[in-house]
């Protein structure tokens, strides 16, 4: 059956299927946002507040050190919250730019990302033992009987510790063992295991930096030999958040095989009120490897939604 161009319904849009995905990403993600927006919350007596800093101090191009001493920042991990938001929880709507817009180009999207710190206490070398786990998944919503495409899992066992400079906090390093698959067999299977190596750094309580590298020695399931070479050898983030905190802009650069190759990501978050937790959010994508099996095929697309995110400050 040839794809039929796609006009909006908004009947179909908010379909009951639709309805019930939204809904389960902001019931699940609420509760780990809310810890999460208190894991750097100080609450404790400490010197400063991070509102009041980022009022005060914040600046974009100003490099400026947080304000939180190397005893203050161990309190706070051995008393923060367990549980929380990992990486950007959203739900999302979008069509491609690069080819034709039917009801087969045209998708929706979501994201769940969570973490667990697994135990309270600080370990050996004021390390922090946390588990992860991230799916994403791309759902053809507009055809006819509205498949999943795709379906991304990615668990994870890591190991964090804070980075401190003239005796303040300047950010983290992680090393993490991961896995990623799509849950499938046969031809369609795609699968890789990894070691993720990244450090976050803080240029200013407005602006991070976060490198991430996954090494050579990693083990590709059989349909997926040649995946990083199109996925990308590693990841460099950076992450802007106004001083109101109100609109968080990021930007993703992954180098693949070949000069000049990146895979990009840029998003735009707009906090709907100071007492939400949850963002509208527009996010483009150029490159290969957005989805596991289809990570042959170049794309080029822009999607809309509303997304659930970690608290900027989080640290791991």
């Amino acid at each position: 059956m040839e794809p039929k161009v796609l006009k909006f319904n908004l009947v179909k849009l908010f379909s009951a299927k639709w309805l019930v995905g939204f809904l389960l990403i902001v019931l699940i993600t609420r509760h780990s946002s809310a810890l999460a927006q208190n894991e750097l919350a100080f609450e404790y007596d400490m010197p400063w507040q991070q509102d009041n800093y980022l009022a005060k101090n914040g600046h974009f191009l100003k490099h400026k050190q947080l304000g939180l001493s190397k005893e203050e920042a161990m309190k706070m991990a051995d008393t923060s919250p367990t549980f929380g938001v990992y990486r950007d929880n959203y739900f999302v709507t979008g069509i491609p730019i690069n080819k034709k817009v039917t009801d087969i180009t045209a998708d929706a999207a979501f994201q769940i990302s969570i973490k667990h710190r697994i135990t309270k206490q600080i370990l050996p070398f004021n390390t922090f033992a946390y588990l992860t786990y991230s799916q994403k998944s791309f759902w053809d919503i507009y055809a006819e009987s509205s498949p999943f495409r795709d379906s991304n899992y990615n668990p994870g066992l890591g190991l964090g510790k804070y980075l401190f400079r003239d005796n303040k906090l300047a950010g983290a390093a992680s090393v993490q063992v991961m896995h990623e698959s799509n849950g499938r067999d046969s031809i369609d299977s795609r699968s890789w295991n990894y070691l993720s190596l990244s450090v976050k750094y803080y240029f200013s309580p407005n602006l991070s930096i976060v490198g991430e590298f996954w090494p050579p020695f990693t083990e590709f399931g059989t349909n997926s030999k040649d995946l990083i070479d199109y996925k990308g050898y590693g990841c460099l983030s950076a992450n802007y958040v106004t001083n109101n905190q109100r609109w968080w802009l990021s930007a993703d650069l992954l180098p693949r095989k070949g000069f000049g190759n990146i895979n990009t990501t840029f998003t735009a978050a707009f906090r709907v009120s100071s007492r939400s937790t949850q963002y509208l959010f527009a996010r483009f994508y150029q490159g290969y490897g957005e989805s596991q099996k289809d990570y042959q095929k170049y794309v080029i697309n822009i999607r809309v939604g509303i997304c659930i995110k970690p608290d900027f400050l989080s640290i791991f």
